[in-house]
């Protein structure tokens, strides 16, 4: 193609075959129309080459076995190259009188036609072997699509279709972008339709998009500027020579490279004098317009579409659907009633939504595939599903995203309605503006799902039950932006030890995210270590300054001792903890707060000590909850605090639902809570300082049965005892340093914990052969055990067993019977020899 020639004014269009010729780089282009009778095709125009050189017949019969009658039957573009074109009839169609020098040359023939029958055919001719190209292929049917789009609106009458070359009734302009370097190839014509002198125009696609009327800019650069989906039927608005808008459409394809991203854009570009929108229907287009561009969702897309359409065209039944795995689901429908739409729409007769499986709507299947507009008049003989949408007339609109239809738009009538022109029209322009806005949406979509994915991996899947209490938590995404937040909580019990924490790092992005992830899993490995609050945030804090990072983090850590009821908190530049009493009183926790983690070397965290009664609740918030643009902290924790005050803490599940619910936020937001029950049964313990002694197990397994007395535990005795003989050996035996054993009992059961200073965790042996001097204590552990397992504690480990005991054994032992309860390890005793043990 070549931008030179005449352009910028309304002058006749060329031959529209010479236009094929063109834009194809054929040395013949060829019109062929068919009769009244549907029989024959008889030659309406050509151009280039004289057709007689190349031996295509003025007429032929419709059932002759040639190219030209092939694709007419068939209703189906058909391209041979000279292979293909020697071996499917190509020759039939040359005449004696063609050049034998010339051999088989390349052809395509490729059908225009209307309500869903060919008219007639395009023919593209070259010389010498090389075939057409994909480019020049997809121009040439597009070219014919637009040429069918006229004959469909009437845009070309009857009479013109048996008068005249139906190629001559449209203005249509080519071209081909370049998607790389933005140069684009275009012919005269198109220059003429946007209004631009062909010497002035630079070959480049921005001189076309400055012609774009800026309401209609987002479609076009949906198709010019970069994005990789195929839309057809875009309808937009350019200046005309007089600064009047000129309507035009224009239908492309994208070519892909080798490795499947969009390379080329290939289109036509066609107008339509007789068809402009009135003022009125200006202004409700800039509405609808508006509406799809506010829409960030699917949802609110397919809302803003079925509420245009049902004021614009007034039908009975509106719908928008997606498409998912060859199933249309409906999202957005007028009216919102299911029992309105035929049953097909209802499967298993259920009634709260609608589907349909495309493939059992075959001419609704077939509307999708093209791409392009569907109408249907009464009485079309339609299948069911589709007729009981509009037994008076059905318009199908599909949009496409991403290079593929994604939805669809119905509108049906109950009476005989006939699409007008300006109807046509509308949807046309409005498939255009809602597939760009779905295409939005959808990636919209998918980026907030990520988001969500990554922000909930990063946070605990489940919190642990807690005995004498009940914890929650709630997390919402940020509903302003598209980047991860940094806000997190977490729950931790290890060894009995309960603490609770919530944080935020600052910004928005995957970094924050990354340092979320970082400061949350080493505040709960310190934790977890037995460390104390203030501790804790210390470590986390060197931990953030290590990082080399400009983000910091705020954090509220709580330590709750559940059988004596307090609680310890510390801050890091956090937004307060509240605490709802028993009697409904409710207040902010004075904590003395330190510096956000990652600001000062040398930061200090104090400690402050509540008291905490069964039946108050623990709450801690981020500062998304309690702070916006239009809210101050202050207001939005005294805000908190009335709403946890006024709730009823019996189910806390319910109160976080509440708290988080009422927030007025943008920004992400997490809240923690902990209900304060209290221990029906408290726990009783006892502890023995382990030496380092030949008879260091004896001692032990002493002190075990001694203490066992005390709390009345005799049936499982001797199974303790084995459980005790087995750590203690390996402690002794693979260790160095302080050990320490800690016998519990916590209503039906007894918990045995050996603490030593080495951090490696015990190790069961896949095979213990007859010949192996150890080996067998960690699995003797396992086996007497209702639950084992290590935890770290400090710069060592704690290796714990517990133990089930029968029924009649579980009662409130006797916690003062025995002084062994804190025995220091000097009780006298006589002890053989430690055996061996296996770590």
């Amino acid at each position: 193609m070549s931008s030179e020639g005449d352009a910028g004014g309304r002058g006749e269009p060329r031959s529209g075959v010479e236009q094929v010729r063109t834009v194809a780089g054929a040395t013949l282009a060829a019109a062929y129309l068919i009769g009244s009778d549907r029989s024959e095709l008889r030659l309406a125009d050509a151009a280039g080459e004289p057709v007689g050189r190349y031996g295509l017949p003025t007429s032929c019969l419709l059932s002759d076995r040639t190219p030209v009658a092939d694709a007419v039957r068939s209703n189906r573009p058909m391209w041979l190259d000279t292979t293909q074109a020697g071996t499917s009839g190509a020759e039939a169609a040359r005449g004696p009188g063609a050049r034998a020098s010339l051999g088989v040359v390349p052809l395509g023939a490729v059908p225009p036609g209307a309500g869903g029958a060919a008219l007639g055919c395009l023919v593209v001719v070259r010389d010498g072997p090389e075939a057409f190209d994909k480019g020049q292929r997809v121009l040439v049917e597009l070219y014919a699509e637009q040429v069918s789009a006229a004959m469909e609106t009437g845009r070309i009458g009857a009479a013109q279709e048996r008068e005249l070359p139906w190629v001559r009734g449209v203005r249509i302009g080519a071209f081909v972008l370049d998607r790389n370097s933005g140069r684009i190839d275009v012919d005269p014509m198109l220059l003429t339709l946007f209004g631009i002198a062909g010497e002035t125009f630079d070959g480049y696609v921005e001189g076309l998009i400055a012609r774009t009327l800026l309401d209609d800019l987002p479609v076009v650069m949906s198709v010019m500027g970069g994005a990789s989906s195929e839309v057809r039927n875009l309808m937009f608005r350019v200046r005309g020579s007089f600064d009047e808008p000129r309507w035009l459409e224009l239908r492309c394809r994208v070519l892909v490279d080798g490795a499947g991203g969009p390379e080329r854009v290939v289109g036509v570009v066609a107008e339509d004098l007789s068809l402009q929108l009135g003022g009125a229907e200006v202004f409700g287009l800039r509405e609808l317009s508006a509406a799809l561009a506010e829409a960030a969702t699917v949802r609110g897309v397919g809302r803003a579409l079925v509420d245009g359409l049902t004021s614009r065209l007034g039908a009975d039944r509106v719908a928008f659907a997606e498409l998912r795995d060859d199933h249309l689901s409906v999202t957005v429908l007028d009216p919102p009633t299911p029992a309105a739409w035929p049953e097909f729409w209802r499967p298993d007769r259920r009634t709260e939504w609608l589907e349909a499986s495309v493939d059992g709507l075959p001419t609704l299947r077939a509307a999708l595939r093209t791409g392009r507009m569907s109408v249907w008049p009464a009485d079309s003989g339609l299948e069911p599903g589709l007729a009981g949408v509009g037994a008076g007339g059905l318009a199908v609109l599909p949009l496409s995203a991403g290079a593929r239809v994604v939805g669809a738009c119905l509108a049906g009538w109950d009476s005989p309605h006939r699409i007008t022109d300006d109807e046509r029209l509308w949807l046309s322009v409005t498939a255009g503006r809602a597939a760009a806005a779905l295409a939005r949406s959808q990636a919209i979509e998918a980026t907030l799902e990520r988001v969500r994915i990554l922000q909930t991996s990063l946070l605990p899947r489940e919190l642990p039950s807690i005995s004498g209490a009940a914890a929650t938590a709630r997390y919402l995404p940020a509903t302003g932006g598209l980047d991860v937040g940094g806000d997190w909580y977490d729950v931790i019990l290890s060894d009995g030890h309960l603490a609770l924490v919530i944080g935020d790092v600052q910004g928005h992005s995957a970094e924050a995210a990354t340092i979320m992830g970082q400061v949350s899993t080493a505040v709960r490995a310190y934790s977890a270590e037995g460390h104390p609050p203030d501790v804790v945030l210390a470590r986390a804090n060197r931990l953030l300054l290590g990082m080399k990072t400009d983000l910091f983090a705020t954090c509220c850590y709580v330590s709750v001792d559940v059988e004596e009821g307090n609680a310890w908190f510390v801050r890091a530049g956090h937004p307060p903890p509240l605490l709802r009493r028993p009697d409904g009183s409710t207040e902010e926790v004075n904590v003395d707060g330190g510096p956000p983690l990652g600001v000062l070397e040398d930061a200090e965290f104090p400690l402050t000590m509540v008291d905490v009664a069964p039946g108050a609740v623990l709450a801690l918030v981020t500062d998304g909850l309690v702070e916006s643009a239009d809210m101050a902290m202050d207001e939005g924790m005294h805000r908190m605090i009335a709403l946890l005050g006024a709730a009823d803490p019996s189910d806390i599940g319910l109160v976080a639902d509440k708290l988080i619910s009422d927030a007025k936020r943008r920004d992400d937001a997490a809240l923690l809570l902990l209900r304060y029950d209290g221990l029906k049964v408290r726990p009783v313990r006892a502890s023995w300082r382990v030496w380092r002694l030949p008879e260091a197990v004896m001692h032990a397994r002493r002190f075990t049965a001694r203490t066992l007395r005390s709390w009345g535990v005799s049936e499982e005795a001797d199974v303790v005892q084995l459980v005790v003989s087995e750590l203690v050996t390996n402690a002794v035996v693979h260790t160095q340093g302080d050990l320490r054993l800690d016998l519990t009992r916590i209503g039906d059961r007894i918990r045995v914990a050996v603490t030593d200073s080495l951090p490696r965790a015990p190790v069961k042996p896949r095979i213990v052969d007859w010949e192996s001097t150890g080996g067998r204590g960690i699995m003797l552990v396992e086996a007497m055990s209702a639950a084992w397992g290590s935890v770290p504690v400090g710069g060592g480990k704690q290796v714990w067993s517990e133990i089930a005991l029968t029924p009649h054994e579980v009662s409130s032992p006797n916690a003062g019977a025995d002084d062994a309860q804190q025995a220091d390890g000097h009780l006298p005793g006589v002890g053989g020899p430690v055996r061996g043990g296996t770590r």
